[in-house]
């Protein structure tokens, strides 16, 4: 859609964290108004005057957003309409500001401790757990200075292990939800 252009790549129109999906991370996706495919809310965007965000639209949350957190795609959804509220509530360049710290732990934590198959999940877990928290995390892994010296894939499970511990605490599911087959019927 090449009349969409977005300036910020952080946070969707739509709400979603593309800062932190493997997706924009890997470089297969320009991000919101920049990658190839079409959406339908970037559509609907440029028929309500090309608005940045769904909340500045006086129909939202439409019915776009009825379904929009049951399944994910590349990155999660389920915190896509708490995002978007977040972001109304503290403003974009707070949201931004807090995005930027959140991207620069998953790059730490994707470069220091994925044994090759926890990229999707420590995409999700920083897309789901508070700033606060996974600050948490990360004091977690400077306190332990044994952690080096293991295996990367122990490694690795130390940090899934503790950011699923926090997941639980707040009764978060860290995982991507895809639609199975007997649901497309």
């Amino acid at each position: 859609m090449k009349e969409f252009k977005r300036k910020n790549q952080l946070l969707s129109l739509c709400g979603l964290n593309c800062g932190l999906c493997p997706m924009f991370l890997g470089k297969y996706c320009g991000g919101c108004g920049n990658g190839k495919s079409s959406c339908k809310i970037a559509k609907c965007s440029l028929e309500h005057g090309n608005i940045e965000y769904c909340f500045e639209c006086k129909n939202y949350p439409c019915a776009h957003y009825q379904y929009v957190d049951e399944y994910d795609s590349f990155i999660t959804h389920k915190h896509q309409k708490k995002d978007l509220k977040k972001a109304q509530r503290i403003g974009i360049k707070q949201y931004n500001l807090e995005q930027k710290e959140k991207i620069q732990i998953l790059s730490y934590l994707l470069s220091n401790y994925n044994d090759g198959r926890r990229k999707n999940f420590f995409c999700i877990a920083v897309n789901l757990l508070e700033v606060s928290e996974l600050q948490e995390v990360m004091k977690l892994l400077q306190s332990n200075v044994e952690l080096s010296l293991l295996p990367a894939k122990e490694r690795s499970l130390y940090v899934v292990n503790a950011m699923k511990e926090i997941a639980e605490r707040r009764n978060i599911e860290v995982r991507l939800r895809r639609k199975s087959r007997k649901d497309d019927v």
